[in-house]
């Protein structure tokens, strides 16, 4: 190699090198659609998502949906068109997906969900699913019922529901694993059942609702979230009547104000649902991204936390 060839090779390479360390060094971008603000236990795992994009050193694209499914949808497109590294989100509703993550998987932008599952003709069409097993959420609401109700074996009781957003996987799997577990009990008996969209004002305006019939007494309320169940007990109160002894209330989410309910004795046990799901999701993007193989489905460990319990376990709640 001549002397002049050799200085252009050693000059090409040195500037070269700035660019490929730039490359390597370019932070990870990941566009994240959150549902929206609707509840304690969303706003504690926005936090969680957030903070642990900072700490991995991951750019974060945020986007609220505010629950509306077409949000989500121009959101995600949006991401595409940004051509960020991954997208994660936690859908509004179940169904609905196939042709946005068919954009996404055209656009080669692999895609996590989290916290909530989508029905698509193609699993294929997301990667991964990080969150909470919600049909498991439901039977340990019904088997804390069962047990409750075996003290007292002849008594019927009448529950009522409140439901989660129409469509969403939550409300959908919290209904069928309480109903798959009650019905060992025939003298159980949800006489009705209404959606009250995972918040306090809607949740207080449908027992309302439910106390105004006033054909059947209610001896139970299940609450697909802590949220709905606190508008709840203040609608119990307004009627004169006393929430967690007139009418047992059961909940799912486990946040702080779930366990101070329980301590007034206004609430008797909720069913966790943990929210802090940003680092493992960090983790999971990275990697996604490298090409590393991932589980399907990355369920987390919940407990299930009685009134009982609750003046010990309030102190450890971080959300």
């Amino acid at each position: 190699m001549t002397t002049t060839l050799l200085r252009r090779t050693l000059l090409g390479a040195a500037l070269l090198a700035p660019l490929v360390a730039t490359a390597a060094d370019k932070p990870l971008v990941m566009g994240f659609s959150q549902v929206g603000a609707e509840s304690e236990w969303r706003s504690a795992n926005t936090a969680s998502v957030k903070a642990a994009a900072r700490q991995a050193g991951i750019t974060l694209k945020f986007a609220d949906a505010q629950q509306k499914q077409e949000n989500q949808v121009k959101a995600i497109r949006t991401f595409i068109a940004q051509k960020v590294d991954v997208i994660a989100f936690s859908p509004v509703v179940e169904s609905g997906w196939d042709t946005v993550l068919k954009e996404a998987r055209a656009a080669r932008i692999p895609v996590v969900l989290t916290d909530r599952a989508v029905n698509v003709s193609d699993p294929s069409l997301y990667v991964s699913f990080i969150g909470s097993d919600f049909v498991e959420e439901g039977r340990k609401a019904g088997r804390w019922l069962l047990e409750r109700a075996a003290k007292n074996p002849g008594a019927s009781l009448n529950i009522v529901e409140l439901q989660g957003t129409v469509g969403s996987a939550p409300a959908i799997d919290r209904k069928k694993g309480f109903e798959e577990v009650i019905k060992a009990n025939p003298k159980l008996q949800v006489i009705r059942s209404q959606s009250g969209e995972f918040t306090r004002a809607k949740g207080k305006e449908v027992m309302e609702a439910f106390l105004k019939a006033k054909d059947k007494k209610i001896d139970v309320l299940y609450a697909h979230n802590d949220d709905m169940a606190i508008g709840a007990i203040q609608a119990i109160e307004e009627a004169g009547l006393k929430p967690g002894k007139d009418i047992t209330i059961i909940s799912i989410d486990g946040v702080k104000g779930a366990f101070q309910a329980m301590l007034a004795g206004k609430l008797n046990v909720t069913i966790e649902c943990n929210p802090l799901l940003g680092p493992q999701l960090m983790e999971l993007a990275r990697k996604v991204v490298a090409g590393q193989p991932v589980e399907k489905r990355i369920t987390v460990i919940e407990g299930v936390f009685p009134a009982e319990v609750a003046a010990k376990e309030l102190p450890n709640r971080k959300y």
